[in-house]
């Protein structure tokens, strides 16, 4: 099972304990791992809310009031004496560790000398465990996100105000795709930064997925410009449907026909699947040719570039195309002592055609001083041969 985050509303703990839970994680898994902390008792409750007519699952931590200074030595000695499983220790450990070295960097600290205050606090330290149990439970392959919305403004912290994205937060989301966001507050925690720094492992829209089941997380604020959520989605990787073809068209009547076996050539060499030309009669009774060219979408700038450079076209038509393929594969063939290409198609198996490298061909024919034809006769016979077509071969399948 994969999973994806809708993080267009940012991020905090409680906002991804809350989608977690949604998801179908026990309210149990997150609870049982934040009372194995040694601390003052923890409690989770859950509560079923609505942001802009969505509903969602907030989650609350309740903890006692607390004056407690944690240093990131203290919450590591705290963590690796809870009766956590290996797992959750180790991932709880290291979102801290991230969030020590942020604060680090922020401060102009070294990460060992940092003192927490809100990421330190009871209800930081439920939310992190809590998450990291949470996903554990799912045991998903893969989490991936979409770009964070941070926020903007300014926000007082233990240190005063700080402007909004917190710097914390964007040392801890360097290298990430993020934005500002519709809301102009804080839009995305430290905690929140640094659970999603630990977790996601691609940043990206949503990934090709069978849907199975989604998680609303509820924030505790309700802001006018949207729902301020998290959303996850579980699912089954889905292979993804293969790019579909391109076509290139231009008609041109002023160009020297002299100079269309080269852009043929260049054509292909700049990774064309095909390439060819039509005759045509345009206005004014002009003869002229369309020039047609099939291609992969990756491909598309480089063709494009080939086709304005050697040709006179100031323009194209560009065309998504469907189309069936056959399996390809290659082999050789002796023919008059030296090898020659052979191009199979398959289906379902079975070959369903043979075709000997012309190219090969012709080099051969002029090292034995032979007709071409005799020799695309000896090395076609030779491929057949080898490779018997099947006639039994199924239909290939369409490419959507």
């Amino acid at each position: 099972m994969i999973g994806w985050l809708d993080l267009a509303a940012g991020a905090s703990g409680d906002m991804l304990l809350g989608a977690l839970v949604d998801a179908g994680v026990p309210l149990d898994v997150p609870a049982q791992a934040v009372a194995a902390l040694p601390v003052e008792p923890v409690r989770l409750t859950t509560e079923q809310v609505t942001r802009h007519g969505l509903g969602a699952t907030r989650v609350h931590v309740h903890a006692p009031p607390s004056d407690v200074l944690r240093t990131w030595a203290d919450v590591r000695a705290l963590l690796g004496s809870a009766a956590l499983a290996p797992a959750v220790r180790d991932g709880a450990l290291a979102v801290f560790e991230r969030l020590a070295v942020a604060e680090g960097r922020v401060h102009r600290v070294t990460p060992e000398r940092v003192h927490f205050h809100e990421v330190g606090a009871l209800d930081a330290l439920a939310d992190v465990v809590g998450v990291v149990a949470g996903f554990e439970h799912l045991g998903l392959s893969r989490l991936t996100a979409s770009p964070v919305a941070l926020g903007s403004g300014s926000a007082r912290g233990a240190h005063g105000v700080v402007p909004v994205p917190g710097p914390a937060v964007l040392e801890l989301l360097a290298g990430v795709p993020v934005h500002a966001g519709a809301v102009p507050a804080e839009m995305c925690t430290p905690t929140g930064a640094a659970l999603l720094a630990a977790r996601v492992a691609e940043w990206t829209t949503l990934p090709a997925l069978r849907v199975e089941r989604v998680g609303v997380g509820a924030g505790g604020r309700d802001p006018e410009q949207l729902p301020n959520v998290v959303r996850l989605v579980l699912g089954e990787a889905a292979e993804p449907a293969p790019d579909r073809s391109v076509v290139l068209e231009a008609n041109v009547d002023d160009l020297d026909p002299r100079l269309w076996p080269g852009v043929l050539d260049g054509l292909l060499a700049a990774g064309a699947s095909d390439a060819w030309l039509t005759p045509i009669l345009m206005k004014k009774g002009r003869p002229a040719h369309t020039l047609s060219v099939l291609c992969r979408p990756k491909v598309v700038p480089a063709v494009q570039a080939v086709v304005f450079a050697t040709t006179s076209t100031i323009g194209l038509r560009v065309v998504e195309v469907g189309k069936v393929a056959l399996e390809r594969a290659h082999a050789t063939v002796e023919v008059l002592g030296a090898p020659v290409g052979v191009k199979l198609a398959v289906s379902g198996g079975r070959v369903v055609n043979v075709s000997v490298e012309y190219e090969d061909v012709v080099a051969l024919a002029r090292a034995r001083d032979l007709p071409v034809k005799e020799v695309l006769r000896a090395a076609t016979a030779a491929a057949e041969a080898a490779h018997p077509v099947d006639p039994r071969a199924e239909a290939p399948p369409l490419w959507r």
